[in-house]
Parts: structure tokens; C-alpha cells; sequence
């Protein structure tokens, strides 16, 4: 069977990851500047929200309400947060941000360790609790 020929629907990539936040001023100052993702327009929608970009993905967030639900995720309960559910972002160097994660205040989690595959890779929750990997080529 040759690559070129889509299986089941076909799916390119991810176009966005939804998250339910508590609150948008926390999260745009995690998102825009800690990350360092592009605050983007967002549709006029009749609730309120933020969307922003890295690369061709975009993270739309929407506040908590009975429609949306509550923001974050359920506790975590397992004891190697890395191997539940969390979203990755790729950067040029991991190591430094580390560096710059820790002068924000931000916890490191876990890391930075070194990948099986020689990437560099480090957790962090943003401020409703989601489990955010940020990694780089080794």
C-alpha cells in the first residue's frame, strides 16, 4: 500500500486543541507571554474566549460554564504525570527554557530529561492544569 493514499479519512494534522479555562487573563499571560503563541482573532461567538497560534496549530480556549464545563482536567492520578494526557510544543532549545520558565515562576514538573530519541523534554502545568510538554531536538 503506498503512504500517498489517505487510510480511513485522511487526516493532515491538528488544526486546534479546545481547553476550558477559568480564567482568560491567566491564561492569555500563559499562553501569549510565558509560551510566547500569537494572540489570533476569534470568531464573534455569543461566549466569551481566546484563541492563539504556534505554527499552523491553534489552542481556542473557552471559560468555564455549564455549556463548556468545568476548566481543567480531573486530578491527576497516576504517578508519571509525562504518560497521561497532555499537548506538547516543540522550541529551539529546552534546556533553555527551562531557564526562562523558572525566572517566570513557572514549576518545572518534571525534567528537563533526555528523550530515548535524543530530544530534550520538560512538563509544566499552565494555570488551570493542564500538562504542557515543551521539547527540542536534542
Amino acid at each position: 500500500m503506498s503512504t500517498d493514499t489517505p487510510v480511513g479519512l485522511g487526516v493532515r494534522t491538528i488544526d486546534h486543541i479546545t481547553l476550558v479555562v477559568g480564567d482568560l487573563e491567566k491564561s492569555r499571560w500563559f499562553y501569549r507571554d510565558v509560551l510566547g503563541m500569537q494572540e489570533v482573532p476569534r470568531p464573534a461567538f455569543g461566549f466569551p474566549g481566546l484563541w492563539f497560534q504556534a505554527g499552523s496549530t491553534q489552542i481556542h480556549m473557552n471559560v468555564d460554564s455549564p455549556e463548556a464545563g468545568p476548566a481543567g482536567m480531573p486530578p491527576f492520578e497516576g504517578n508519571q504525570p509525562s504518560r497521561g494526557f497532555h499537548f506538547a510544543f516543540v522550541v529551539a532549545d529546552a534546556q533553555a527554557a527551562a531557564k526562562q520558565l523558572e525566572e517566570e515562576g513557572v514549576i518545572i514538573v518534571t525534567g528537563p530529561r533526555l528523550r530515548p530519541d535524543g530530544w530534550v523534554q520538560l512538563y509544566i502545568y499552565d494555570p488551570d492544569g493542564y500538562l504542557v510538554e515543551i521539547c527540542s531536538a536534542g
